[in-house]
């Protein structure tokens, strides 16, 4: 039976409910100085005014290394009521520190996700419920390639969806040609992040062909050029029959992007991008889109 793995122990895919699909809670990197998400209350705060506007999960992205706090997560979920998925995996090598690189490469990537996805992170106890990993701008350097062939790895094993930050959008068929067709990852668990950044719509309906996820998220950052184009572009995978792969998130990864800093923040997604998505495909498909899809997408067979 599927179940999705969130941080207060698995469910079954239908309690998941309304759902942001690509988001974060807590993510630090020197590529974003001064921008950390850290702040516990910030955190509480933002999934309460997600909750308030009718939201019932947040999967986090945030994978190992990048101030996740998953030891902070099972309190945020029950004080708020919102259902919380924690990631395990890697981003791009500019997030780290290179010792640190060196010596998770040399005791075994994979094995580190497994662990993470069955048996918790760290002492926390807190399992992880998917895979984070990144490509490059237009290219799939040496770190992408070792992360995804450890992801796929850990998937075979464990069943666990694999989420891939596409930098700007761009690579989306050289992650597919690497994962799902040399290294054997199935579409359908596959999720394609970003695509929205890089509106090439044969690119796009190319991608859902495959049977990955799509998801398009954002604002992250304010006036991202693209983000007027969304609708349209989903509309336009609808209508050429793939308006069943399509996720939606906020992806919220720096402070002055939460709503209680200002920002558009999680609840933007619900206040704002589900009205013009219903506008475009109408209320029922905008409303599959964000919770239908996201049971399938995050719901695994666990081995």
């Amino acid at each position: 039976m599927s179940h999705v793995r969130t941080v207060l122990g698995d469910i079954r895919p239908e309690e998941l409910g309304v759902c942001d699909a690509h988001d974060h809670l807590f993510l630090s990197s020197p590529q974003l100085p001064g921008q950390e998400l850290n702040d516990l209350s910030a955190a509480r705060a933002e999934l309460a005014a997600f909750r308030a506007a009718g939201g019932a999960a947040v999967v986090q992205w945030t994978p190992y290394g990048m101030g996740r706090r998953a030891a902070d997560l099972p309190e945020l979920s029950r004080a708020t009521g919102v259902r919380l998925v924690c990631a395990t995996g890697l981003h791009q090598a500019a997030h780290y520190d290179p010792q640190l690189l060196d010596r998770l490469r040399g005791g075994g990537l994979a094995e580190l996700f497994v662990s993470e996805l069955t048996e918790g992170i760290g002492t926390t106890g807190v399992r992880a419920g998917l895979i984070k990993v990144a490509g490059g701008f237009h290219a799939l350097d040496a770190h992408a390639r070792r992360t995804m062939a450890a992801a796929a790895e850990a998937h075979h094993a464990t069943g666990a969806p694999i989420a891939v930050h596409l930098e700007l959008g761009t690579a989306a068929l050289d992650v597919i040609d690497l994962l799902c067709g040399e290294l054997g990852v199935p579409g359908d668990r596959v999720i394609l992040g970003h695509l929205n950044r890089f509106p090439d719509p044969v690119v796009q309906r190319q991608a859902a062909a495959s049977g990955c996820w799509l998801a398009f998220d954002g604002p992250s950052r304010a006036h991202h050029a693209t983000d007027w184009r969304m609708p349209e572009a989903v509309r336009a995978l609808a209508d050429a029959g793939f308006g069943d792969r399509l996720l939606l998130g906020g992806d919220t990864v720096v402070s002055g992007a939460r709503s209680v800093d200002g920002g558009p923040g999680m609840r933007h997604l619900l206040d704002r991008v589900r009205p013009r998505l219903a506008a475009e495909l109408g209320a029922e498909s905008a409303d599959r889109i964000l919770t239908e899809h996201p049971r399938r997408a995050f719901a695994v067979d666990w081995r």
